[in-house]
């Protein structure tokens, strides 16, 4: 938690769902990053890591840990510290003592996953108990029904290794197991799986399929299979999936979801983060054109927004806004590097060192953003940043002499962690390999380049690349996205009429209810006098018709959607500015609608001071503390307009309103947006935003420990200014309006207004609107209109970007500056030692 500067441990703090499945008490982070370290030449602090592993982690906890997460983190950093310590030892200076000490833990977490598999398919569940199983009482787990299709097929590596490792046949057979009954139960005319399939039945309970969240790793795992094991089984079942990705899913640069069924049918318009390890994948397939090009394009929506957004549509605008420092677009970055050559993705590389650096870094680590649109900051910071982010860029600048051993000698897992390829031959006691039944062997000249192969990967000519990179240079930018559309593409360029479009639809035109009646689309009128639009493509007169009806509804939607998100505000940020912070803490804060708009007016810079009374409700008796100050109020026991007038007549520049249930946060509830009290609040005019008591609770600890905290209030957290991390400000020097900031319309958000009585605010629906079980996600980037980015933000980065003299930094700094001394930060850790032991945390340098 590198905001608050603690471990995050589970039960301590509070949920957030689904993503605790992956702690389970058992020091994540330091297992993870075993194998880190050795890779980047820290030999000693490898071996006193190991010794902790060893003296102080425990696998036999009460806790419900996820199977997928255990295994590819925990099982496979352990096994990933196995292979490197063993690889030490035989080197003679380090892990002289080591007896295979990892070996034995992995086992022991090995024999606590398995009665996971004890499904009739095979499948296993996706969370387990690791005290007491599955099914039990106390177990507290056993009921689920479905898992994803990478949870169920990401573990052969991992627990082929472990059988490898120790002669135990147990877990390569349970894991081959698994793969097989996914391969069975693939789509027979399309070779898609789905994302999640029911594990007793083998039913599949979503049928949209893409290379991005639930299945990614099932395909990279069964291609490594082939690689570790030497199973043609599993290149056999990779080529018919790759065959079935190429042909369907991918429309470069896009990866597009389709429907297993319905493979010509895109499911959705978006595409998630996590597809940006496929490039990685088609590189190691060899299959380098489209490679370059998926990569492409992702480089140039972080070029828009720094990180690459969890998830971003067609036109390639923010759907999901958040980025929790996400690895796989540096794999990719890295493996195209290996392949090609090509210095420009150094570049690439150092773009996003940069990134990280200036955006990232705080006190005590890195943390995730919590909105890429705005900086704003989530008090998380991934184990997977140090198993695999360090590691690809580590490997990214490093020379040969700089790894200590031959790293072309291991594979890497979906975690990153390095297994040898020597196991390939190691107890090779599995009584039969998997079986590929109905393997048709595929007429695709591509898969001449699939390995084993002794033909020239790529010709390593750096201008090959780049002119399969230039079209699409300014995908994001300058031009409208391609066309997706397979079949009734040809037919507009060949002079047919378009077909209906949402933004011209009137529900009293008869021709166009004919055409809606051809789509299969009916229509409901409703008793409140809207309509609804429900669509079923069975009754479409043609199957074309039936695509032209799915795009008509997914326009519909996202049109309903707009109108509904123009009563609603973006997020807005706090940033902390002052010493020890600089800037480098950023706070998501919930917007009013009233006061000041951040988005179209000057940004407001000023200390902080805590209003008296603290709920604001009343004339303040202490107006000379807050007089050219922001004020500090807490929710509850008058309307928040009260309270800004209040602070307004006081003198207060402006005013943040602190959440009053204690231990809310904003990693775990919507954004909170400030209505008005119904009358005219036109006379309000100063910022007012709303943070939640986790957040709010970091600038009081601050106020407390320094008195002068000075924070910034804007619609996206500001770059850091060197020169004001090397002075700090006094209050005197307090600035009000120091910068004009262009509007940013968000394209996703999940602001929920309310007023303070907790009434929520009522929002008009759209004229038309479906029903969530009937948002069939039509085809995409069939728009005759193209949205472009904000062209002054557009102009000053490509003219940064395409400066020659443009520095890393102000200062030289060493190659590689994200594993660099924290000499930086090591003032504000020192600063922040006395606020931290009140809460009994002690920070030493060599523990960070």
């Amino acid at each position: 938690m590198p905001l608050t500067c603690r471990g995050r441990i589970r039960g301590e703090e509070p949920s957030r769902g689904d993503v605790d499945d992956a702690l389970g008490k058992f020091s994540l982070t330091l297992i993870d990053s075993l194998d880190t370290l050795v890779v980047l030449n820290k030999t000693k602090e490898f071996e006193d890591a190991v010794k902790k592993v060893l003296r102080d982690v425990n696998l036999d906890n009460d806790v419900v840990v996820s199977v997928f997460e255990t295994n590819i983190r925990v099982l496979g950093g352990l096994l990933g510290g196995h292979s490197l310590a063993i690889m030490l030892k035989e080197k003679g200076e380090y892990m002289q003592w080591y007896n295979d000490e990892l070996l034995q833990m992995a086992k022991q977490l090995g024999y606590k996953l398995l009665p996971a598999f004890n499904t009739t398919s095979g499948l296993p569940y996706p969370r387990i108990n690791l005290k007491f199983g599955i099914r039990k009482p106390e177990a507290r787990t056993g009921t689920e029904t479905d898992t994803c299709t990478a949870c169920a097929g990401t573990l052969i590596l991992e627990f082929a290794a472990l059988s490898r490792f120790t002669g135990a046949t147990i877990f390569e057979e349970y894991a081959r197991k698994a793969l097989d009954f996914l391969w069975e139960k693939r789509q027979r005319s399309s070779n898609l799986v789905g994302v999640t399939i029911n594990i007793h039945t083998g039913d599949w309970v979503r049928k949209d399929s893409g290379v991005g969240a639930g299945i990614d790793s099932y395909y990279e795992y069964l291609l490594k299979a082939y690689v570790l094991l030497g199973d043609d089984s599993f290149l056999e079942r990779f080529n018919t999936h790759y065959d079935a990705i190429m042909r369907y899913i991918s429309q470069p640069p896009l990866l597009l979801d389709v429907h297993i069924h319905k493979p010509m049918l895109n499911a959705r318009t978006w595409m998630d983060a996590l597809l940006a390890f496929f490039p990685g994948l088609q590189v190691l397939k060899g299959d380098i054109r489209p490679a370059i090009e998926t990569h492409e394009m992702l480089y140039q929506v972080i070029k828009k927004h720094n990180f690459l957004p969890e998830a971003f549509t067609t036109d390639f605008r923010v759907h999901w806004a958040q980025h929790p420092l996400r690895p796989e677009f540096a794999e990719s970055t890295y493996f195209l590097y290996k392949a090609t050559g090509d210095p420009y993705y150094l570049e690439v590389g150092k773009t996003l060192i940069e990134n990280l650096n200036k955006y990232a870094r705080v006190p005590c680590g890195f943390a995730a953003m919590k909105d890429v649109r705005t900086g704003s900051h989530e008090d998380r910071m991934d184990s997977f940043f140090l198993a695999e982010m360090f590691k690809y860029l580590y490997l990214l600048f490093a020379d040969k002499e700089d790894i200590i051993f031959d790293i072309e000698d291991y594979i890497f897992t979906t975690e990153a962690h390095l297994l040898p390829l020597w196991l390939s031959t190691t107890n090779q006691s599995i009584s039969k390999k998997s079986t590929t039944s109905e393997y048709i062997e595929l007429d695709d000249s591509n898969f001449d380049w699939t390995c084993p192969n002794t033909q020239i990967l790529f010709p390593n000519d750096p201008l090959y690349a780049q002119s399969i990179r230039e079209p699409l240079k300014n995908v994001v930018d300058k031009s409208c996205p391609r066309g997706v559309i397979r079949v009734r593409e040809e037919s507009f360029r060949s002079g047919a009429k378009p077909p209906l479009r949402a933004r011209d639809f009137m529900a009293t035109n008869p021709e166009h209810l004919e055409i809606l009646k051809k789509m299969g689309v009916s229509l409901i009128h409703l008793k409140d006098g809207r309509v609804q639009l429900v669509q079923h493509a069975i009754q479409a007169a043609s199957s074309i018709d039936a695509e032209d009806g799915l795009r008509f509804m997914q326009e519909m939607i996202e049109l309903s959607s707009q109108q509904q998100k123009e009563q609603q505000l973006p997020p807005r940020a706090v940033q902390i500015v002052s010493h020890p912070f600089f800037g480098r803490v950023v706070l998501t804060a919930g917007p009013a609608q009233f006061g000041l708009d951040l988005s179209k007016h000057k940004e407001t810079r000023g200390f902080v001071a805590s209003s008296k009374p603290y709920n604001g409700c009343s004339e303040l008796t202490n107006p000379e503390a807050v007089m050219g100050k922001i004020a500090l109020l807490q929710r509850g026991q008058c309307m928040f307009a009260e309270k800004a007038r209040n602070i307004q007549n006081a003198g207060a520049i402006g005013g943040i309103v602190i959440d009053d249930n204690e231990g809310s946060s904003s990693d775990t509830a919507p954004l909170f947006q400030m209505a008005g009290d119904g009358k005219d609040t036109d006379d309000i005019k100063i910022p007012m935003l709303f943070l939640f008591s986790k957040e709010g609770s970091i600038i009081l600890d601050a106020l407390r420990e320094y008195e002068e905290v000075e924070v910034l209030l804007s619609d996206k957290a500001k770059d850091r200014d060197p020169e004001t991390e090397s002075e700090p400000q006094s209050a005197d020097q307090t600035t009000s309006g120091s910068q004009e900031v262009d509007g940013e319309s968000p394209e996703d958000s999940s602001l929920n207004s309310h007023s303070e009585s907790s009434s929520p605010a009522t929002m008009d629906n759209a004229a038309a609107s479906a029903s969530p079980s009937q948002e069939k996600i039509g085809l995409a980037g069939f728009e005759t209109e193209c949205t472009y980015f904000d062209e002054d933000e557009e102009q000053s980065e490509t003219e940064e970007d395409s400066n020659p003299n443009v520095s890393w930094d102000q200062e030289d700094q060493p190659l590689h500056p994200i594993v660099a001394d924290w000499n930086e930060d090591m003032r504000a850790i020192k600063m922040l030692k006395k606020a931290l032991m009140k809460k009994k945390i002690v920070i030493k340098k060599g523990e960070l």
